[in-house]
C-alpha cells in the first residue's frame, strides 16, 4: 500500500494534491458537488496542517486545449464553501498565472490550478509537463482514485519529482475496500454485474467469476450470456461478438462451482420509451420486445443471496433512467442497504441507485472509481498507485 498523507510533513510547505473534480456542469454550475463533497475533508485537513495546498484535476475531455465549457472555474466557490478555506483559482494549469497564485498563497490558503486536460502534456504523460506541473510544489498527494487507472503526467509522471509522495483518505478507502473484495473476502463472494455491455467490464468478470461463491447478471449485460444459453432476447441490446466469451465465462464458472444466477423473467416492452413493460419468463420474450428491466422473479433470487459475506455491485439492472425500468435495480439497492454483509457498490449508476433508494450511508463502501475499481478488480496495476509506491 502507498504511504499515508498523514506521514507526511506538510506545514509551511507547498502540496500538489491530485483531486478527482470531475463534476457535471450546467450553465456555468455546479450541477452535483458529490466529488467536491468527497475531496473537501483531504482539502481542509492538508489546509489546517499548514500547507499551501496546489489542488489540480481533469475535468471532462477536452482534447488538450483550452474549453471554456470544461474549466474548473465554477468548482473554486463550491470547494472554498465546502472545504471551510479560502480557494484562489488559477486560470492556468503551470503558466505564470499558476506560478503567481501559487507563490501569493500563505499556509492554510489552497490554489485551484485550471483543467489540467487543457495541456496536451497531461494526457500524454509528457515528461516536460510533469516536471513543470512538479515545480509548483514540494509534496505530492494523490487523492483521485478515479483516475489511478491512466498513467497520466499528474498521476504517474509527476511522482518522479517528488521524495515525498504519499496517497490520500479517499485513494486508501477505496484500495482497501477493493483489495477485501480482490484478495480476502468474507464467504460467500456475490458479484452482480449489470449495466449495458460487456466488453467495458470482460476482463473483471473473467477474473470474478473465478473467485465468486455466486455471480448474477443482470441488465443489458446478462441478454448476452442468456443467447450464449441459446435463449431469445427479441430485439434487446446483445453484444454478438462477444457470445461466444459469456458461453466461456458460463462454462469456467460451472466447473469452478460457481452459481450462476441469469434471468428468470424480466420486464419488456417495445422500447425504453414505453410508459410501461409485461412481466414474462425470460423464455418468452416476444420477437418485437425489450428486455428493459429484471423481473420480480429474478430479484428475489438475486436479493436472497446478499444477506451475509461479501457483496460487489456494478450496474443496474435494466434502463434505470427510466422510471418504469428501474424497480430492479432499486430494490437490489435496497437489499444491499439492508445486507449485513460487507458491501460495495461501484459504477454511476449504481450508484445513483443506492442513494435514490436512501441507502448509501448504510453500504460499507460506495465507489467513485469507475473503471479504475473495475480493473483493480480484474488484478491490473493501476499507473496511479503504482507510481506512489515507487
Amino acid at each position: 500500500m502507498p504511504r499515508k498523507m498523514d506521514e507526511l510533513e506538510v506545514a509551511g510547505r507547498r502540496v500538489l494534491l491530485r483531486l478527482d473534480l470531475n463534476v457535471p456542469l450546467r450553465e456555468w454550475q455546479v450541477a452535483d458537488d458529490t466529488r467536491i463533497r468527497a475531496a473537501a475533508p483531504t482539502v481542509r485537513a492538508l489546509a489546517h496542517r499548514g500547507a499551501v495546498v496546489v489542488a489540480c484535476s481533469h475535468l471532462g475531455r477536452p482534447k488538450g486545449k483550452p474549453d471554456p465549457k470544461y474549466s474548473l472555474a465554477p468548482v473554486a466557490p463550491v470547494l472554498a464553501e465546502l472545504s471551510g478555506c479560502p480557494v484562489r483559482f488559477a486560470e492556468d494549469v503551470v503558466g505564470e498565472r499558476a506560478h503567481a497564485a501559487v507563490k501569493a498563497a500563505k499556509p492554510g490558503e489552497v490554489v485551484l490550478l485550471e483543467n489540467l486536460r487543457f495541456a496536451p502534456g497531461e494526457e500524454a504523460n509528457d515528461a516536460d509537463f510533469a516536471r513543470a506541473l512538479a515545480q509548483l510544489a514540494d509534496v505530492y498527494v494523490n487523492d483521485a482514485f478515479g483516475a489511478a487507472h491512466r498513467a497520466h503526467a499528474s498521476t504517474a509522471g509527476v511522482t518522479r519529482y517528488f521524495a515525498d509522495k504519499a496517497a490520500g483518505p479517499l485513494m486508501l478507502a477505496e484500495l482497501a475496500a477493493l483489495s477485501k473484495v480482490r484478495d480476502n473476502p468474507q464467504r460467500p463472494l456475490v458479484v452482480i454485474a449489470g449495466g449495458a455491455k460487456i466488453s467495458g467490464k470482460l476482463e473483471t468478470l473473467q477474473a470474478l467469476a473465478q473467485k465468486a461463491d455466486v455471480l448474477c447478471l443482470v441488465g443489458g449485460l446478462a441478454n448476452t450470456f442468456l443467447v450464449a444459453k441459446g435463449i431469445g432476447v427479441g430485439r434487446s441490446l446483445v453484444e454478438t461478438d462477444l457470445v461466444e466469451l459469456a458461453r466461456q465465462i458460463l462454462e469456467q464458472a460451472q466447473s469452478r462451482g460457481t452459481e450462476v444466477v441469469l434471468p428468470a423473467d424480466v420486464v419488456v416492452a417495445e422500447s425504453p420509451e414505453a410508459g410501461e413493460g409485461q412481466v414474462v419468463p425470460v423464455t418468452a420474450v416476444p420477437d418485437n420486445g425489450m428486455i428493459l428491466d429484471a423481473g420480480p422473479q429474478t430479484v428475489a433470487a438475486i436479493t436472497s443471496k446478499v444477506g451475509s459475506g461479501t457483496v460487489f455491485w456494478n450496474g443496474p439492472a435494466g434502463v434505470f433512467e427510466k422510471a418504469p425500468f428501474a424497480q430492479g435495480t432499486l430494490a437490489i439497492a435496497r437489499a444491499l442497504g439492508e445486507s449485513e454483509a460487507f458491501t460495495v457498490v461501484g459504477g454511476g449508476e449504481s450508484v445513483e441507485a443506492v442513494h435514490l433508494a436512501g441507502v448509501a450511508a448504510k453500504i460499507s463502501h460506495v465507489s467513485t472509481g469507475g473503471g479504475a475499481a473495475l480493473e483493480f478488480l480484474a488484478g491490473a496495476t493501476l499507473p496511479g498507485v503504482a507510481a506512489l509506491e515507487a
